[in-house]
């Protein structure tokens, strides 16, 4: 069986014969998250042992498995996981190439929706006054062979210009990660199907730019890489972008605001910029290749900092035009939002999902895991209610969610908020006096009496918590991902979550 069998074949695969269990005599299950751990552990009660491969307070976007997670997921009875590109691949592998064949391996999010969870887009508001550029795969490719531990290669085949042009991820400690660099030609990254991933994007000096990007496929079945397409795109860079001809020598479409992702195709193998930068707040589109000319104007030069990790750039001090990344850290995602549980009714979508994925691992536990289910089900429902009423309380002008993660436009749907967007400058330099302005802003502008960090993500929120104390404006903490000592259950972290929204956004005192 192959890991997308087991993945997606949820039901039919906890219909197998029942599971053994462990030592302890209980059911052991894995998941990814504490919160599918917590979750399950509602349902399983005594005859459940359920655990977490990320650790307490960890971030699932950038977890990197260990040697003893293979192990532990190779002695689980069931796996969880959520998926929609929540968990980074190296995890998602770990699981699916070690949990034992012909047990349930579970992914929630695209598995939930038959009981009733809401999906939506990832909408990803930022305020640069420049192109946001990214990579992006789109497509299943399942007519390829493609499934959730597959792979697609994006190699520069050709760079060239006046001076270097170089892609770069900034992790959130601020170490990079140079991903095409024209002083290595023939330098590849790797994305999963249905996958971005936002980059800095740096060339040394003025002029126009060429970029070859083609993709392969790997399956990760072993056959060799499956050839997909082959495209060249056009940067302006400190010139006039009307004046550049693109690749095909045809008519330019110049690419200068919004979001952009050089984009491979796995269904139709072509390569193309998908972007919504032609009409402002509508939907991305796609732009073949060689049509597009990428705007980097003047305004995007920025100053080479004093950090021997960025010589790569250049002496420091040194001007370069450079498109930025936005948002800190390797922020891998697909198109929809993974983060289901803030609305509380898709919470109850995976209890009931949990619930029959138990029974069919262990059938002689029916009983047990129906009665509890159903005991936490009606505790759902009233965390809902709860949730609902104390967000009821804030006026409609307050409720702007500003924080350091998107992990809350369920939330903001499910329960009447708005989530504001804003600009996240690279962690390696001081910010400059423009980025501070604009966050400022668009504080000032939204007159938001309050901003919201992670305890997890501490290290995401400087220059949030700066501007925020120079506005005169509260930081209040609100949980996504993760538990900590404060909330060590899913219940406890809506209901917190929900009373420090009210209490910070809501009518002052």
């Amino acid at each position: 069986m192959t890991a997308a069998a087991v993945a997606l074949a949820v039901l039919a695969a906890s219909g197998c014969a029942g599971t053994s269990t462990g030592a302890s005599g209980k059911v052991n299950v894995v998941t990814t998250t504490e919160i599918l751990a917590d979750l399950v552990q509602q349902v399983g009660g005594d005859r459940v042992a359920a655990s977490s491969l990320v650790p307490a307070g960890g971030d699932p976007h950038s977890y990197e498995p260990t040697p003893a997670d293979a192990k532990r997921v190779a002695k689980a009875d069931v796996t969880f996981t959520n998926h929609l590109l929540l968990e980074p691949q190296a995890l998602i592998k770990t699981i699916d190439a070690n949990a034992p064949k012909d047990t349930p391996n579970v992914s929630l999010a695209e598995a939930a929706e038959s009981y009733g969870a809401h999906v939506i887009p990832l909408v990803e508001d930022i305020g640069l006054d420049v192109l946001w550029l990214g990579l992006r795969v789109r497509g299943s490719g399942k007519a390829r062979g493609a499934t959730r531990t597959s792979s697609v290669q994006l190699t520069a085949t050709k760079i060239d210009g006046p001076g270097k042009l170089i892609a770069y991820l900034t992790e959130s400690l601020g170490q990079p990660d140079i991903y095409f660099d024209s002083g290595h030609p023939a330098d590849s990254t790797t994305l999963p199907p249905a996958a971005h991933t936002h980059l800095n994007w740096a060339f040394t000096k003025p002029g126009v730019y060429h970029l070859t990007l083609e993709g392969k496929l790997d399956t990760g079945t072993g056959k060799p890489l499956q050839p997909l397409g082959k495209g060249t795109f056009t940067f302006a860079v400190g010139v006039e972008p009307h004046q550049v001809k693109p690749a095909d020598g045809g008519k330019a479409t110049v690419l200068d605001g919004g979001h952009t992702d050089l984009t491979v195709d796995l269904d139709t193998g072509q390569v193309y910029a998908y972007s919504d930068a032609q009409r402002v707040g509508a939907a991305q589109s796609a732009v073949p290749a060689g049509r597009v000319v990428v705007d980097v104007p003047g305004k995007a030069l920025e100053t080479v900092p004093d950090d021997p990790r960025f010589s790569f750039l250049g002496q420091a001090g040194a001007q370069i035009h450079q498109l930025p990344q936005a948002v800190l850290g390797k922020h891998v995602h697909g198109e929809i939002d993974p983060h289901l549980w803030e609305d509380v009714a898709n919470a109850k979508a995976y209890v009931q999902l949990m619930r029959d994925t138990l029974i069919g691992a262990d059938p002689e536990g029916k009983q047990t895991y129906q009665d509890n289910a159903a005991k936490y089900l009606r505790e759902l429902d009233e965390l809902d209610e709860y949730v609902r009423s104390q967000l009821a309380k804030i006026p409609a002008d307050r409720r702007q969610l500003i924080t350091t993660h998107d992990a809350f436009g369920y939330l903001a749907s499910a329960y009447g908020m708005k989530v504001a967007g804003f600009v996240v400058p690279n962690p390696a330099q001081e910010p400059s006096v423009d980025q501070v302005r604009k966050l400022s802003e668009t504080i000032r502008n939204l007159k938001v009496p309050a901003v919201f960090t992670e305890p997890n993500l501490a290290q995401r929120a400087s220059v949030l918590t700066q501007v925020a104390h120079d506005a005169g404006v509260r930081v209040c903490s609100i949980y996504g991902d993760s538990f900590d000592e404060h909330a060590r259950s899913y219940v406890a972290m809506m209901r917190h979550n929900a009373d420090e929204l009210l209490l910070c956004l809501g009518e002052p005192r």
